[in-house]
């Protein structure tokens, strides 16, 4: 029932996750934080089973931060999304598969800004927006219909708030909040959407078409 989401501009990849964590009926908390930071300019959402999303996630930041180390430089947004594939493919065939499925975000001096596809069963592919999660059956028609190339910083988040209007108005589950953040040349920061002053508009908009 997770939901993750990213979406590649002008110079930036817009990213974002819902906060909510939960197992079988049960929510257990509401302030999840599903976003790892592998280096200073890539960043790495996890959704999947609750122990396998830390676990091989914290996995990975450990190693290209010894990467680092050991090298003096980090490793580019290609070079870490492969390496995270290798990670997986291998893992795959052992008893003990992660059952994850991840979105890499990141970008490169010389290649600029991309965002990285990767599901459980190990497979990788360069996208330029991406969703994971039941909410991705909603987001797609979306960002087909509105994504285009070179989007500026204003017109990706206008286009996330209609897939989170669309992912709270349609999806059965209710998914209340998300962690937003920008991967750009500078690193990660955070932004914040007019959430709730989104889902009071689209409750208004309602009440007003139907009459």
């Amino acid at each position: 029932m997770e939901f993750l989401i990213g979406i590649v501009g002008d110079g930036f990849v817009l990213v974002a996750s819902d906060r909510t964590s939960a197992r079988s009926v049960f929510v257990m908390k509401h302030d999840q934080d599903k976003m790892f930071k592998l280096s200073d300019k890539i960043a790495l959402l996890a959704v999947g089973d609750s122990g396998d999303t830390v676990q091989f996630a914290e996995f990975i930041q450990k190693n290209l931060q010894l990467y680092k180390m050991r090298n003096g430089y980090e490793l580019s947004p290609h070079a870490a999304a492969n390496f995270t594939r290798k990670q997986l493919a291998d893992a795959l065939r052992t008893r003990s598969a992660y059952q994850v499925n991840l979105l890499m975000a990141g970008v490169d001096d010389k290649d600029g800004p991309s965002l990285y596809y990767m599901d459980y069963l190990a497979s990788l592919n360069q996208v330029p927006f991406a969703a994971h999660g039941y909410g991705s059956f909603f987001a797609l028609s979306v960002l087909d219909r509105y994504y285009k190339k070179g989007l500026s910083q204003e017109e990706a988040e206008e286009l996330l708030q209609k897939v989170l209007i669309e992912v709270q108005k349609r999806f059965i589950v209710n998914l209340p909040s998300f962690h937003v953040r920008i991967v750009d040349k500078d690193g990660i920061h955070e932004t914040y959407l007019p959430w709730h002053c989104i889902q009071c508009m689209q409750y208004m908009h309602d009440d007003f078409s139907t009459k």
